[in-house]
């Protein structure tokens, strides 16, 4: 039994080895845990932006039924540790889509970034490059494309495009993504209409005169929208890119199906952050009916709500390949620039590494599915 001043060390969220303080040592002479809070990230973001920018990051659709159940959607699982493993040295690395990364917590795709941080796009560019993590970039990006893949261009990424402009500049966005150097196409398919976002009409929101919209049709562009996509875009817009097309937006398994079917590579599991129809199925929920209904013949990604290392080990048990997040990084990146991406990543994956310690589990490519059970 340990005695009552042991006290265990943690750098980065991994645990060290407990030891006896010496004579005189008050307990402020440690050293203090280096622990992600999230929600203190939020709390000092709201402070630092102004309060209809926050909202507009913050917020999501209609009564944000979505958004509020997401982060516990995940805690409806429970862990099942396994004993008497040896010790424990995870291996995080893993792959998406042939690309090598060093975490599978990767950074998802998020509009007109430099709202919250002057560094924008760029920022998050660093600082996911830094903690080995894929980024996904937005079509609404305030940084023009190209720019971004000169940013660490060894760390790879992901294109994220909507169905927001004129067929042919739509197309010309698709190409121009592959020209680049970009990974992957992520075509989000969850907006055939945009969600009524009520925080920002309460408050009025309007984007900033002076933002960039780096990947706008410029002026005099005709402004005809796309007409609605179907599952046949999938491989049109695999052969005008080419790059492997992710379908992000998924929440049924028999839409993922034919998603593989008409082509994708990937799937997306994800309810746009709560910020489109609401109240939908949290994505904790629907990712395993994804998985079931397209096996191994393609890699599973999801987001929605992920806020610990114990939410990713739950999400790579259930089958995904990887998880993303978005509002984690904004934060991060209000707060503290590239450095604050950095963190919040870092953190998360460092959050992981303890928790597979803990489990039993050694690599995150090969996650048991009875690591977890539904909670009763």
């Amino acid at each position: 039994m340990a005695h009552a001043d042991q006290t265990p060390t943690v750098a980065g969220g991994v645990p060290g080895t407990p030891r006896q303080r010496r004579p005189g040592e008050a307990p402020d002479d440690r050293p203090a845990p280096d622990l992600l809070d999230l929600t203190a990230l939020e709390t000092r973001a709201r402070e630092l932006l102004a309060p209809d920018v926050a909202d507009f990051f913050a917020g999501g659709a209609e009564s944000e039924t979505t958004l509020r159940e997401a982060p516990a959607a995940w805690r409806s699982w429970r862990l099942r540790p396994r004993v008497l493993r040896g010790e424990p040295a995870p291996s995080l690395g893993t792959s998406l889509l042939g690309s090598e990364v060093a975490t599978p917590v990767g950074v998802a795709p998020w509009a007109y970034q430099t709202m919250a941080h002057a560094d924008g796009e760029r920022g998050t560019a660093e600082g996911a490059a830094a903690a080995g993590a894929l980024m996904t970039v937005s079509t609404s990006a305030s940084t023009e494309l190209a720019e971004l893949t000169a940013v660490a261009p060894d760390a790879p990424k992901f294109f994220q495009l909507y169905r927001v402009h004129s067929p042919a500049h739509t197309e010309d966005v698709a190409r121009r993504a592959g020209a680049a150097g970009y990974r992957a196409l992520v075509l989000t398919v969850d907006m055939p209409v945009f969600g009524r976002r009520l925080r920002d009409l309460v408050s009025g929101f309007a984007l900033p005169a002076d933002l960039p919209l780096a990947n706008r049709p410029a002026a005099g562009h005709p402004a005809a929208p796309t007409p609605a996509w179907a599952f046949d875009d999938i491989g049109r817009f695999a052969d005008l890119s080419g790059l492997p097309v992710v379908v992000k937006g998924v929440l049924r398994g028999d839409d993922a199906a034919r998603c593989v079917q008409a082509g994708a590579a990937a799937v997306w599991v994800s309810n746009h952050g709560g910020r489109q129809a609401d109240p939908a199925v949290a994505t904790a929920h629907a990712l395993p009916e994804v998985v079931d209904a397209v096996g191994d013949e393609v890699e599973v990604y999801v987001d929605g709500g992920i806020r610990s290392g114990s939410d990713v080990l739950t999400a790579l048990a259930l089958g995904a390949r990887a998880v993303f997040v978005g509002r984690p990084a904004v934060w991060g990146l209000a707060t503290g620039g590239r450095q604050g991406v950095t963190r919040v990543l870092s953190g998360l994956t460092a959050e992981l590494a303890h928790t597979m310690a803990l489990c039993g589990v050694d690599d995150v490519t090969a996650v048991p599915r009875d690591t977890i059970a539904a909670a009763r």
